[in-house]
């Protein structure tokens, strides 16, 4: 028997002896590599040289690109997460029904995820965007005549990676879509019977019924909206133009490491981030007991 349990455990970590090589080596020993470099000056050509705090004390008193490339991250993240979650979430009622083609139409709103972060995509957002672009071009057909580079414009640039962002909701969308689903139709039919409009159901029924969802896409696009880079590097041409006000964080890291040969400096960049969502994320959970509302359990 004990032989059997062996064999058993054996065959387990033969299975499992991939993933765990993997992680160790891919992800594991980069995060401890990437906090070691934080605290050197390492140009990938020369060898490592400790320099102690002096990236992080650089980068909060000498960078104002630092400070700028934070605040075009978070104007994107607060403006992007909170739209594509709400269009998400309108898209998803509409498709929460029983209507012949429902699959197709399903498919065909969630397409823009899965091709909405590549290169081609980003590339066709500039075409859109641009001075002759299908948005002007749309204009002029109602009578108004633009010539503006939506993109190239500084007041204007972040906005369009916004509407990128929006456009891609549909991870969120079938996510919203699974948890519409298991909201039980005699809830509304109740709520029907005591006089309540679809307003007042949508508040108080799906809302309420929905929070753990809305929070698990929160987070989750969130963490997704940080790590952007590229439809920012693409659209700007690696620059973060204009006036820098594409400048995404990430991109800010990748010029810094990858341009600059900064990896020292990038390395600390990384953690600053790292530690930056994860204070967004302890935040969101904390403030999670004031309005997300478990219905097997009562509220936490």
């Amino acid at each position: 028997m004990n032989k059997l349990i062996n064999n058993d455990n054996t065959v387990g970590y033969v299975f499992a002896a991939p993933f765990i090589l993997g992680f160790l080596i891919f992800t594991l020993y980069p995060i401890f590599s990437s906090l070691y470099y934080s605290f050197t000056d390492y140009n990938l050509f020369e060898a490592p040289r400790m320099i102690g705090f002096d990236n992080y004390e650089k980068m909060f008193t000498a960078d104002d690109k630092f400070w700028k490339s934070l605040q075009v991250t978070f104007t994107y993240v607060f403006a992007s997460v909170p739209f594509r979650l709400m269009f998400a979430l309108a898209v998803a009622m509409l498709l929460n029904k029983a209507i012949s083609g429902i699959g197709l139409y399903r498919s065909s709103y969630y397409l823009p995820s899965l091709i909405g972060g590549s290169v081609a995509v980003s590339i066709m957002w500039t075409q859109v965007f641009g001075d002759k672009g299908l948005l002007n071009s749309a204009l002029a057909l109602i009578g108004i005549n633009s010539t503006t580079s939506w993109i190239g414009s500084p007041s204007t640039a972040l906005w369009t990676l916004i509407a990128l962002s929006v456009w891609q909701f549909g991870s969120s969308m079938l996510i919203f879509l699974a948890g519409l689903k298991n909201i039980p139709q005699s809830y509304y039919e109740a709520a029907s019977v005591d006089g309540a409009g679809r307003v007042r159901q949508f508040f108080n029924i799906t809302l309420p019924l929905l929070s753990p969802i809305i929070l698990f896409n929160l987070i989750m696009q969130t963490i997704s909206a940080f790590m952007t880079f590229t439809p920012a590097y693409i659209i700007s041409r690696g620059e973060g133009g204009p006036l820098d006000n594409t400048l995404l964080y990430s991109l800010y890291l990748y010029r810094r490491a990858f341009q600059f040969y900064e990896m020292g400096y990038a390395s600390a960049m990384a953690w600053v981030m790292l530690i930056l969502i994860g204070i967004i994320a302890l935040i969101l959970f904390q403030t999670s007991k004031l309005w997300v509302h478990y219905e097997s359990k009562g509220d936490r």
